[in-house]
């Protein structure tokens, strides 16, 4: 594995040499959406949930208006830009470890914005590249205007693409090595992300391997189904995971942080 190149420079510098455990906070219904909150709430919650991650010793965490079901396929509506911009920065001002924002369902554009104004690392894009039938409808990855956005706010952001992303389908019956080097070398992701097909469903090893073999010279995430069970097998294969639902109170990705749960999960990965 090439790890000289600049995907693994900036890698190094945000994460270190290490594999990062990388802790989900999905906030509640923020304005706008069916299920919205009090921005009180979503504030105090993302706060609690993020403390306690890196209390813990998680090595980063990510952001996502997880509550906002039912997502929009695109560009979000400008109150939710506001609304994770707040939530963004009332956690980066009180953590020392890396932040990630995703815009869902796939506005890596707002992303990275707030990503660049609150002093994120890295944003996680679901389509990148390609095209993808999901249940917001047909969602076509948009990585020439990402990056060209990137370039012109001077952000060192890292863009995280998923590949074959968790509830969509193939419309082009592409093979997951073809996606992976699409993203990676025509889309230009700095990483990838390997899921199950749905939030908390666990990801096939033989997937990760078969994306590690296409594309050798960038890291590759774990996004879904990382469990206390299977994260040691996991972390066997993939430079670092994201872990969302086995964190949470019932194992349920839409409940607040377990500190138990999060700690165990800790442990049998070896921390």
């Amino acid at each position: 594995m090439n790890t000289d190149n600049s995907a693994w420079v900036t890698w190094r510098e945000v994460f270190g040499s290490g594999k990062p455990l990388i802790g989900m906070v999905h906030l509640v219904g923020l304005a706008g959406s069916p299920g919205a909150r009090p921005m009180d709430e979503v504030l105090s919650r993302a706060r609690r949930d993020a403390e306690t991650l890196a209390g813990l010793g998680y090595d980063a965490v990510l952001i996502e208006n997880y509550g906002d079901l039912p997502f929009l396929p695109g560009r979000v509506e400008e109150h939710t830009v506001v609304a994770m911009t707040l939530a963004a920065r009332e956690i980066a001002g009180r953590l020392t470890i890396p932040l990630g924002i995703n815009v869902l369902r796939n506005d890596p554009v707002s992303a990275l914005a707030i990503a660049s104004l609150v002093g994120g690392r890295f944003i996680r894009v679901n389509v990148h590249a390609g095209v993808r039938a999901t249940d917001q409808g047909i969602i076509e990855g948009r990585a020439h205007e990402t990056l060209r956005y990137r370039d012109r706010m001077g952000s060192d952001v890292m863009v995280f693409a998923d590949i074959s992303v968790k509830h969509s389908k193939s419309i082009d019956g592409g093979s997951l090595e073809e996606e992976a080097r699409e993203t990676a070398y025509r889309g230009l992701a700095d990483a990838l992300i390997v899921t199950g097909s749905a939030t908390g469903a666990e990801t096939a090893v033989a997937d990760v391997e078969a994306v590690r073999k296409a594309v050798p010279d960038k890291p590759i995430l774990v996004g879904s189904g990382v469990t206390s069970e299977n994260v040691r097998s996991i972390l066997g294969v993939a430079d670092g995971i994201i872990v969302g639902s086995d964190l949470k109170k019932d194992g349920r990705a839409e409940n607040a942080v377990d500190p138990a749960r999060a700690q165990r999960l800790l442990h049998y990965a070896g921390r």
